[in-house]
């Protein structure tokens, strides 16, 4: 038995030996021929074009290519995520403006404490005596005449409102 497992294991060593040899060579002579290579060269010529043909049939059509579609997949995702963007910042505007949990919102608060001293402020110059109302501008102690009252001229004369006007017209 020895024998014949010697001897199956002597032809398999020389067919993988001389097969593989047989096949390197086979290959390396038909990669060296010229038929070949320049066959394969038209092959793939022949695809090119072909796909060259099959885009601009697809745009006489108006269907989109691969290369499109890719295109188009890529800005949507960058649309996606700009809105995405927006979105969050919508949300945060949203949460900084919106009322607080059962009572008012800060803004709102504020308002109404700035229209309560208002109010108040209208009420004191409301109930204020018209004497006391005299312009900001106006030097201490002096009170403001009605229109149409006399006023003193330099000499202590007193003179009506306008007649100083009509003079010199």
């Amino acid at each position: 038995m020895s024998d014949a497992s010697n001897l199956a294991k002597n032809i398999r060593d020389r067919f993988s030996g001389t097969t593989e040899e047989r096949l390197g060579r086979a290959l390396s002579d038909l990669l060296e021929n010229p038929l070949l290579t320049g066959a394969i060269g038209r092959a793939f010529d022949a695809r090119e074009k072909a796909s060259q043909a099959q885009e601009v049939a697809f745009g006489a059509l108006n269907i989109p290519s691969a290369a499109d579609i890719e295109r188009l997949t890529r800005r949507l995702r960058s649309v996606s995520h700009r809105l995405e963007g927006i979105e969050d910042g919508v949300q945060r505007l949203d949460r900084a403006l919106s009322p607080a949990r059962g009572g008012e919102s800060e803004i709102d608060q504020r308002l109404s404490k700035i229209e309560e001293q208002l109010g108040s402020l209208s009420e004191k110059l409301g109930s204020a005596p018209a004497t006391s109302r005299a312009p900001a501008h106006a030097p201490a102690g002096a009170t403001r005449k009605a229109p149409g009252t006399a006023r003193r001229a330099p000499g202590g004369k007193t003179k009506p409102a306008g007649a100083a006007a009509r003079k010199k017209t």
